[in-house]
């Protein structure tokens, strides 16, 4: 294995540009510092929530104290397709605690929403909940009880008679062909496109594979199920939700019920896991809203783990035929990657598995396709890593195929196709060290030592199987804000209408603040999950760190600014009557340049002498120019060893080592942490979750965690996740370089650990997941 693009070095010149614009960014500020990782920026650092979460002090969606509050239970469809013929509530009316029955022949009017994800406008499905009495799959919300207590209102809920007209499903895509057709886009990205001529190079090509992939309908399944709570004031509307996106759910909920969007508060401090299904906007936030407005209480509206199969979306199966071709020299020829996945019947999403293709590797022809079929199945959604992490499981094992084909290293396949710039979009890269990820994982793993030759790699009476895969994903901004103020004890404060769901953002958001102000980090207070604040983008796509951290770094500065010109214009300063330019402000204290610290004022004697509680700043920032110019990706390499007993056909994950390029690390803390989480999550994907449908009545068999596998702290081997740990140049103009890392660290795993079963075995797997009954054969 050779790296020939200078070790360490990004791997790819940037042309000049001396116009500002594309040209790495000018960070210095007459107030800030280099985020030179002096501060808490860069290195390790406890999670700023934890004490909460630890000592049960988080309060999450269900959690905050309402008084007078009673409760909603949801009335599921037990068919998967035909209409509501009747309901009888008479029972349940009669039942203790009763408040109201909720159904399509008894609900306010609702309100279609944009259904733009640019304008924050996104449910999870366009079909409004009781829009008519059509049922398009199993687990449709048909009706809804409201009750005194939980425990009455699930009572009431059993008492109530629904009849349908039953018409047979389609949940097989198979059956689901003659519905197939080719959708134009994913959030603006184009599912057809093309490049050269892969089908004539294909022919031409010296060393050809070609395959079928396939990959099963998974759900996210976090710890906490999702739950909505509603409390009206008049004509102002409280929402308790558990959502990756508050400013989403505002304006999504505003437009469905037909209200201002200033008369909606979202409320979303901590999430218990979202993984994307609460990305979007579900029936069950409007739910929760005309039910406490029809009983004129605060309602609260728990899902159980069961409802959450079918009312916040999942990851639709999906079928990738790819086909590569190649010289004798292993150099990519030919790229084609077709790919047929599933959506419903009643609005479309869909795993875009072939964008990736079309630039991870070098290559002058390159073909992708995109398919779907209609099925009575709920409406899919963004699932970590949407279309990327299906995506490479299906391109990376053809990839190693290839390379067996080949006789060629794995390794050194991918270095001979590395692609020094976008040839999908003719842009250069921002920043890249895929390079430099390989040469680390590959060396702390040990690849050295890997015999190629399958099955000849044992422990004991255990085959021993290696593999590796690249990963990657978009280095994804949207606009965001902030405010930072000082406060007159010399702490401060951050705030941002984002979101943390377990990846950190609390703890970044004090470390940003912390690194520019010159404030210990537990003199400072972040606060997020709030669509009164700041507005900030979804937490989903990676890019809540690029988005929003820039963001607090200017709202700083300006906090900064507000503070020298107060000490300028204090008699009592030493700082009186100087030129701005004259003074900085740092580490707690505002001074005059190349005099001593201690000869200026702490930010706290500033506002005291002249009797102010605070300054503020306010930071928003959005991508510009540079978008244009450059390509913005994070890379990285998964290395997996697995060992399989061929006596009872089990395979075990007993080892991982991951780098990452992902520009500046912010937190390695809290950023190790989302690498654990991504590759558990992606053994999971390869060796047990799928979700499985009874093609009769189109319910799910396996609704539950006892049913739906997952991996468990048995499941989990031994994790190495490393970090390049260079800033991205252009990614930002406050000097922040870092893109986001929640979905990039599934990217890989399932291909890693399909390569290492077929090194382990010789048998090929390209189902997933791999399960006992697949390596019986072995």
């Amino acid at each position: 294995m050779q790296d020939t693009s200078g070790q360490g070095q990004n791997s790819q010149q940037h042309p000049t540009d001396t116009t500002g614009v594309g040209a790495a960014a000018d960070h210095t500020s007459n107030r800030l510092p280099e985020l030179s990782g002096n501060g808490s920026f860069g290195r390790p650092t406890p999670r700023h929530d934890g004490t909460l979460k630890v000592t049960g002090q988080a309060r999450y969606a269900a959690d905050h104290p309402i008084r007078r509050v009673v409760h909603a239970v949801a009335i599921q469809s037990t068919i998967a397709n035909g209409r509501v013929k009747n309901i009888d509530a008479s029972a349940a009316e009669k039942a203790p605690g009763f408040l109201a029955i909720l159904h399509h022949g008894k609900a306010p009017k609702l309100y279609r929403p944009s259904n733009d994800f640019m304008s924050a406008t996104k449910p999870g499905e366009i079909r409004v909940v009781f829009e008519d009495d059509r049922v398009y799959y199993a687990g449709q919300y048909i009706a809804l009880v409201v009750a005194e207590t939980l425990q009455q209102a699930n009572y009431a809920a059993s008492l109530v008679k629904i009849e349908y007209d039953f018409l047979h499903p389609v949940i097989d895509t198979d059956q689901a062909m003659n519905t197939v057709y080719d959708p134009e886009q994913f959030f603006g990205e184009k599912l057809t496109a093309q490049r050269g001529d892969p089908d004539g190079s294909y022919a031409a090509a010296a060393v050809k594979h070609e395959a079928t992939y396939s990959t099963p309908l998974e759900h996210h399944n976090p710890m906490e199920p999702s739950a909505s709570m509603a409390e009206w004031n008049g004509d102002e509307l409280t929402l308790y939700e558990t959502t990756q996106w508050v400013v989403g759910a505002r304006n999504t909920v505003a437009e469905t019920l037909g209200v201002p969007q200033e008369k909606v508060h979202i409320v979303s401090p901590f999430i218990g896991g979202g993984f994307g299904c609460k990305g979007f906007i579900w029936p069950h936030s409007v739910l929760s809203a005309i039910a406490s407005r029809q009983v004129g209480r605060p309602v609260k509206l728990n899902l159980t783990r069961k409802q959450m199969f079918s009312a916040c979306g999942h990851r639709s199966e999906t079928r990738q035929k790819v086909r590569l071709g190649a010289a004798a020299d292993g150099k990519l020829t030919s790229i084609f990657h077709d790919t047929l996945v599933q959506t419903s019947p009643v609005d479309e999403f869909i795993e875009s598995c072939g964008t990736t293709t079309e630039m991870l590797y070098s290559c002058p022809n390159v073909g992708i396709a995109h398919h779907a079929v209609r099925v009575n199945i709920a409406t899919p959604t963004p699932m970590r890593a949407p279309g990327e992490n299906p995506g490479t499981y299906a391109l990376e094992s053809a990839l190693d195929e290839l390379a067996y084909k080949l006789k060629i290293d794995p390794v050194e396949l991918r270095i001979r196709n590395h692609a020094d710039t976008n040839e999908h979009t003719k842009q250069p890269w921002s920043s890249k060290y895929l390079k430099d990820c390989y040469r680390m994982a590959a060396e702390k793993f040990g690849w050295s030592k890997r015999n190629p030759e399958p099955r000849s790699m044992r422990d004991g009476k255990l085959l021993v199987g290696w593999g590796m895969a690249t990963a990657t994903y978009p280095g994804m901004r949207n606009p965001g804000a902030a405010k930072v103020r000082i406060l007159q004890d010399g702490s401060a404060t951050v705030v941002s209408a984002t979101q943390d769901m377990g990846g950190g953002t609390y703890t970044t958001m004090v470390q940003v603040v912390s690194d520019a102000l010159g404030i210990p980090v537990e003199r400072i207070q972040s606060t997020l999950g709030d669509s009164m604040l700041p507005p900030a983008p979804v937490s989903g796509g990676s890019m809540t760190t690029a988005s929003v951290l820039p963001a607090i770094r200017k709202a700083c500065e300006q906090a900064l600014t507000k503070l020298v010109q107060t000490a300028i214009g204090d008699e009592n300063s030493p700082m009186h009557g100087k030129k701005e330019d004259e003074i900085t402000a740092q580490n707690g204290r505002v001074f005059v340049k190349g005099s001593s610290p201690s000869s200026g004022n702490t930010y706290a004697e500033v506002l005291a002498s002249k009797k102010m509680a605070a300054v503020e700043g306010e930071g928003f920032l959005q991508p510009g120019e540079e978008r244009k110019k450059y390509a913005f990706q994070s890379f990285g390499a998964q290395f997996v060893e697995v060992k399989i007993d061929p006596e009872i056909a089990r395979a075990r994950v007993t080892r991982v080592v991951s780098a990452f390029d992902v520009g500046k690390v912010v937190n390695p803390t809290t950023a190790r942490s989302q690498g654990y989480s991504g590759i558990i999550m992606g053994i999971g994907m390869a060796l047990m979750e799928h979700t499985i449908y009874d093609d009769r009545d189109g319910s799910i068999v396996n609704s539950n965690l006892a049913d739906y596998a997952v991996p468990v702290n048995a499941d989990v081997p031994d994790l190495e996740v490393l970090f390049v740990d260079k800033p991205d140049p252009y990614i930002d103009d406050q000097g922040i370089g870092a893109r986001g890392i929640g979905e990039i660290t599934i990217t890989g795993v399932a291909a890693a650990v399909a390569n290492a079963v077929y090194h382990a075995t010789g048998q090929r797997i390209r189902d997933l997941p791999i399960t006992p009954d697949k390596l019986l054969q072995v």
